[in-house]
């Protein structure tokens, strides 16, 4: 029993704190809780952490099926690195802009909360190399072993670790901004920058592949 709260555990502070740092989905998070409703912050939460489980369990099977697929992902990068920039400049676009209210790209659109989450989280293929070196390391320790027992329970702490680091970014979004006083123009400018950083980070990831 102490080995499965002990693998559940590290599932769940290795997600949690790897949705700590401002990115994509957790600036997304909050921006749809403060500028919509938490309600579909948390549709959208679920949605990423959906996809997230997926990877975590495609890491579980091994190198192999990531290096059959290494063309896939490579124009997967590249979709990235096109709809962060899309999505930056919206946001920088619409903060510019003198109504407050002013919604980015990234909001401004009928598409279910859900299945927003759903498809940012997908096209971030560099979550499966970060869960198979963590899930490796914890092979090594032999805290995680080829088990369908220990997988679940491995891949239920990381589904709570996201859904805890992105509720993070949703309430505590909403209270900083309600204490700041902070308007929806710079809360645009400040995603849209994450946007861009997050872009161009990426962009260089995949060329210094192919230097």
């Amino acid at each position: 029993m102490f080995d499965l709260l002990s693998l559940l555990g590290a599932g769940l502070v290795i997600s949690f704190l790897g949705s700590l740092p401002l990115g994509t989905l957790n600036m997304a998070a909050m921006q749809i809780g403060i500028q919509e409703s938490t309600r579909r912050a948390l549709v959208f939460a679920l949605g990423v952490a959906i996809v997230e489980l997926i990877y975590v369990r495609l890491s579980l099977k091994g190198v192999g099926w990531i290096m059959a697929n290494q063309q896939v992902f490579y124009w997967m990068e590249w979709a990235t690195v096109v709809l962060f920039l899309v999505l930056g400049i919206s946001s920088i676009l619409a903060a510019r802009k003198h109504v407050e209210n002013k919604k980015n790209l990234l909001l401004n659109n009928s598409v279910n909360r859900f299945w927003l989450g759903i498809s940012m989280s997908a096209i971030n293929p560099v979550q499966i190399p970060f869960w198979f070196m963590w899930s490796s390391y914890l092979y090594s320790i032999k805290l995680l072993r080829p088990e369908a027992l220990l997988f679940n329970i491995y891949t239920a702490g990381i589904g709570l670790g996201t859904i805890s680091g992105l509720l993070l970014f949703i309430f505590g979004g909403r209270w900083l901004v309600q204490r700041l006083n902070t308007g929806q123009r710079t809360l645009n400018f400040l995603v849209g920058l994450v946007f861009i950083l997050s872009a161009l980070v990426q962009l260089f990831r995949i060329l210094g592949k192919t230097v």
